[in-house]
């Protein structure tokens, strides 16, 4: 069942990721690293760090343990009544400070990209597409809550399914801006964030209907401060933290990127692509295991909570390290085939490969932040994960200035030092999480991870080697001058090369059961 979850989840997370791609293939040959993009993506950040805070499980944290209390304590009637009270409380609150925020935001631009005051067409065009694009944060932070009480009936589909909306509308969005000529024009920039918001209302209105249909009729009511809702502040605010510190990373990183021309998109486009691993995996496990570990502790099933831990965290390594690996070794070549055409070129792709090769680095602490957080959440404790979190900022705050300065002065590209600071931050936050787990005995490594680990450590590094040579072999390939078709086969040489010698070896040391595969991948999933 857990497994079946897993791949349903990341399975349809892969596709919204990949529509991601065309998406940001598309935006990449239309802006390129130019004014239009940099202002288009600090304005799309902010409302997406709301996206993935909420949409990816952080404001989760704290609502499934306590939905799922009530749902299985108290009956749904009293499940519906917590899930309408903070729905209100979360509406109104929301909407007042949209309001509040759309019209400061010229004030607030100054904080978000200080970089951009040096260029006036560049700052306002900033401002406007963040104003116009911030109904989006509304609409998720109420789509997060009708998504909770999804996950906490097993209906994990609908859930996942939604943020392929948006990519969907915006491929649309840039599509028509492409068609009436707006490429590397501000006009791109307004439908894309006019797009933006018409994702957002289109998600919720998609997880409404399915949480009716799931016979869960909800209400608005008028906002009252209850005691539930009191218990939700008092683990959301931590949970929110905790769970969506790499993005409030992200966003740190942005806005020290403003400082140099062109590293907004530069670590736009490179974020683009780790968080496909981190999406499929981090996010499916994290999304799948905070319900499941809370209904198991409830039930004082612990040697089972345990078992689930070490699973999730055994399928995490399994496809995040040599996920890691290929990324930092393949860095230029997918970059190259995926990005390198129209507005973007080939200084564009050598300014985004070494800070994807960065990102890289910290993908497999990404995602075990993941994997403990939700130990800690699914018992009511949020703020443990917040107080370390608060220390992966601080990490990522002090090292991002300081290499960013640094590697400007050594003359290497300043937002590298950026996408190295938050990796490091993530090793430290992951490295914290699991030692206070293992310290307060809720995770203990079992035989199978313990012998497994090394192994899949082993095998990424044997798969990291085959790529280290086979891509200057097929360099000829990768050149500018090749069509798109050639590099792409090159590319997906490349991969085929490191699938076969990662799997080929794992399955040979027994870490992965190729009948246990065929059988998961024949049963119906959720």
């Amino acid at each position: 069942m857990l497994y079946r979850a897993f791949a349903t989840v990341g399975g349809l997370t892969m596709v919204s990721r990949l529509l991601g791609f065309i998406r940001d293939i598309l935006i990449a040959a239309a802006l390129g690293s130019g004014v239009v993009a940099d202002a288009f993506f600090v304005a799309f950040r902010f409302p997406n760090l709301f996206r993935r805070l909420f949409g990816e499980g952080a404001f989760n944290s704290a609502f499934i343990p306590l939905f799922a209390k009530r749902l299985e304590g108290e009956g749904e009637g009293e499940a519906r009544r917590f899930a309408e009270e903070a729905m209100s409380v979360l509406f109104f609150s929301l909407l007042v400070l949209s309001i509040i925020m759309v019209l400061a935001m010229p004030w607030l631009m100054v904080l978000l990209a200080p970089g951009f005051v040096q260029n006036p067409a560049k700052y306002d065009l900033a401002v406007l597409l963040s104003q116009i694009a911030f109904p989006y944060l509304l609409c998720m932070s109420l789509a997060a809550l009708v998504s909770g009480i999804l996950n906490s009936l097993n209906r994990f589909w609908v859930a996942a399914a939604a943020p392929i909306l948006l990519n969907i509308v915006l491929i649309t969005a840039i599509s028509l801006a492409i068609w009436l000529g707006f490429s590397q024009r501000f006009g791109a920039g307004i439908i894309l964030a006019v797009g933006v918001s018409i994702a957002g209302v289109a998600q919720f209105v998609m997880l409404w209907i399915a949480v009716r249909a799931a016979g869960l009729k909800l209400s608005l009511r008028r906002p009252r401060y209850t005691a539930g809702v009191k218990r939700l502040v008092e683990l959301g605010i931590p949970g929110v933290i905790a769970g969506g510190i790499t993005q409030i990373n992200i966003v740190i990183g942005t806005m020290i990127a403003t400082l140099q021309a062109g590293a907004v998109s530069y670590l736009y486009y490179a974020d683009r692509l780790y968080q496909l691993p981190l999406g499929i995996v981090g996010v499916a496990i994290g999304v799948v295991l905070l319900p499941e570990l809370s209904r198991k502790v409830r039930a004082g099933e612990h040697a089972t909570a345990m078992d689930s831990q070490n699973r999730s965290l055994e399928v995490a390594l399994l496809l995040t390290i040599p996920a890691a690996a290929a990324l930092a070794i393949a860095a230029e070549p997918i970059i190259r085939v995926l990005f390198e055409r129209g507005a973007f070129t080939a200084v564009d792709t050598a300014a985004t490969a070494p800070a994807l090769a960065a990102f890289a680095i910290g993908l497999p602490a990404f995602v075990l932040i993941k994997v403990f957080q939700p130990a800690f959440f699914a018992r009511e404790d949020t703020k443990t994960p917040m107080r370390y979190a608060v220390v992966n900022m601080l990490v990522n705050v002090i090292g991002s200035l300081a290499l960013f300065f640094t590697f400007k002065e050594m003359g290497r590209p300043p937002h590298v030092g950026i996408a190295l600071a938050t990796s490091i931050a993530g090793w430290v936050n992951a490295l914290l999480l699991w030692a206070t787990l293992r310290h307060r005995g809720d995770f203990v490594g079992d035989r199978r991870l313990l012998r497994n680990l090394p192994i899949i450590t082993a095998a990424s590094l044997a798969m990291g080697a085959a790529l280290w040579f086979a891509i200057p072999q097929l360099a000829p390939y990768f050149r500018a001058e090749a069509i798109l078709p050639v590099q792409a086969l090159a590319l997906v040489a490349i991969v085929t090369l490191g699938l076969f010698v990662f799997f080929g070896l794992t399955l040979a040391t027994g870490v992965l059961d190729l009948r246990r595969v065929v059988g998961m991948a024949r049963r119906r999933t959720v």
